[in-house]
């Protein structure tokens, strides 16, 4: 199926690792020309090298997110170097490793990093997209929000933000040709999130990376798929909310979980 994404232009924040790399490189095999985010200069350069190398469109940017100087910066260059942005992935969000002991005034942080620095791209992003008729907005979300541990309280409750967040910007868009979604992955397996798993599993003499993922889904994260979901597979599901397929699609909190929640 034609995704509709060849030649559009796509920022991610946060893709020069993890889950936004992956979806990073899956838009690229999709033909979209994409920016490669990082927070310092030539962090997004090895991303982006890579896509180029393998046929596709790339550039890296860098700057603060958690500054309208720095937003402006990054937008700015993208716009320059590619053209007006077709799709937002407000892709970068990180946990302050907060405890409920923690001062209350440290929880400032996670909404900052995990609410506002998508609400400023979004705000700087859709004036051209309204102007043109068409756009995507997708925020990254966790099921973490549905189920979450007593360590982070600052990322998930910042993160519970996103749902509502989203339904009210898909309301404020209606009828202008944009949609914006959410996308809650569960667990992924980043070379962070591989290397956790594989430690705690050898504890227990289990080794190799099929072995590892049983024993992490019987013992530490259950699903009801029995996988964990590659950073690429992911990107796959945001490249679909961001396709012309999709339009009928807004206002939503795609999970994809492998059944997470209920296992």
């Amino acid at each position: 199926m034609d995704l509709g994404l060849n030649g559009k232009v796509v920022l991610i924040s946060g893709s020069y690792r993890g889950t936004g790399a992956g979806t990073a490189r899956i838009l690229a095999q999709e033909g979209a020309i994409v920016a490669v985010h990082g927070h310092q200069e030539g962090q997004g350069t090895v991303v982006a090298e890579e896509i180029r190398n393998s046929g596709g469109e790339a550039i890296d940017v860098h700057g603060n997110l958690l500054t309208p100087e720095g937003v402006e910066s990054i937008v700015s260059l993208v716009e320059q170097r590619c053209g007006s942005i077709d799709v937002l992935i407000n892709n970068y969000g990180a946990p302050a490793k907060t405890t409920w002991d923690d001062p209350a005034e440290r929880w400032h942080e996670a909404w900052e990093t995990n609410v506002v620095s998508g609400v400023r791209l979004t705000q700087r992003t859709l004036p051209s997209m309204k102007a043109r008729g068409w756009g995507r907005i997708i925020f990254l979300g966790t099921v973490g929000t549905e189920k979450p541990g007593k360590e982070n309280p600052d990322y998930y409750a910042s993160k519970a933000a996103l749902p509502v967040a989203v339904r009210s910007l898909a309301k404020h868009l209606r009828g202008t040709g944009i949609t914006a979604n959410l996308v809650s992955p569960g667990i992924i397996a980043t070379d962070e999130v591989r290397e956790m798993l594989e430690r705690r599993a050898s504890r227990h003499d289990v080794e190799g990376w099929d072995e590892v993922q049983r024993w992490a889904i019987e013992n530490a994260t259950p699903n009801l798929t029995g996988r964990i979901p590659e950073p690429h597979d992911i990107g796959r599901y945001v490249a679909f909310l961001a396709s012309e397929a999709a339009w009928h699609i807004t206002g939503t909190d795609f999970k994809v979980d492998g059944g997470t929640i209920d296992a």
